[in-house]
């Protein structure tokens, strides 16, 4: 049963409701008069109360600014790095995964490149580092290469790469899908080094490839610039391989009725 509220405590229930307004603390208004119902209950001092009312807002603060960075991320669905099946993909480590998931690499600016075949996990290990990062506060931009290059081309042509670069310099962690998937021309080619040139050991690019190093010369048609290329995405880095084998044709498969089913 609800203890009955003081006589006196109307008129401080709507000065608090004023002063939350007043000072933006949503979470504080919504939670300060349950709380004191249980301060009641569990006997707490005045500043237990207090303490637990401040960390109640902090904490739907820290969730909202974590949706909001996902948000921001633009990530085309999303992927956590809980739910990526290791048994599918044997090339890869818990263990480095999980030192990549405790975020050092983000603050040394530290590049992960991974490269596998088609369907083998290396978006969904992009995506699930980029969530991790959003989770714990970091800005986040994903996109796919020819996205990139496409809006640095666009800019270059309104004059407003500089802006444009400075606006993806500012970005914590850079996740670069789908690198090899489309072959660049010169100019796209260059484009991409001069974001890649801007980050290089200040902040970290993760990026995904469905083609080995060997095969760079494909996706940039000036070899020097294919060689600069890996040398930044790799530098200090961590090189993760998804292997050969296809997870998606092997669940589609494993749904697949036999032969003989009707």
């Amino acid at each position: 049963m609800t203890p009955p509220r003081p006589h006196g405590d109307a008129g401080a229930v709507a000065a608090l409701a004023a002063a939350t307004r007043a000072l933006q603390l949503p979470t504080v208004r919504a939670q300060a008069e349950p709380l004191a119902e249980q301060a009641v209950r569990e006997r707490r001092s005045h500043l237990g109360y207090l303490a637990d009312v401040l960390a109640a807002e902090v904490d739907e603060r820290a969730e909202r600014r974590r949706t909001r960075l996902v948000h921001e991320a633009r990530f085309p669905r999303l992927k956590r790095l809980a739910d990526f099946d290791y048994a599918a993909a044997p090339t890869v480590e818990p263990a480095v995964i999980a030192t990549l998931a405790g975020g050092g690499y983000l603050a040394a600016g530290q590049p992960v490149v991974l490269l596998g075949d088609s369907g083998t996990g290396k978006s969904h290990l992009l995506i699930g580092l980029g969530v991790a990062a959003c989770e714990a506060g970091r800005r986040v931009r994903y996109t796919t290469t020819a996205k990139l290059v496409n809006e640095l081309a666009e800019a270059a042509d309104d004059r407003q790469l500089s802006r444009v670069v400075a606006r993806y310099s500012r970005v914590e962690l850079l996740c670069l899908d789908e690198l090899g998937y489309v072959e660049l021309d010169r100019r796209g080619a260059e484009l991409l080094f001069q974001i890649l040139a801007e980050r290089e050991e200040k902040s970290a690019v993760v990026t995904a490839s469905n083609l080995p190093f060997s095969e760079w010369g494909i996706v940039f048609p000036d070899p020097r610039l294919a060689a600069a290329v890996v040398d930044r995405l790799t530098f200090n880095g961590y090189i993760i391989e998804t292997g050969t084998a296809s997870y998606r044709l092997a669940h589609t498969q494993a749904r697949r009725p036999g032969r003989g089913s009707r």
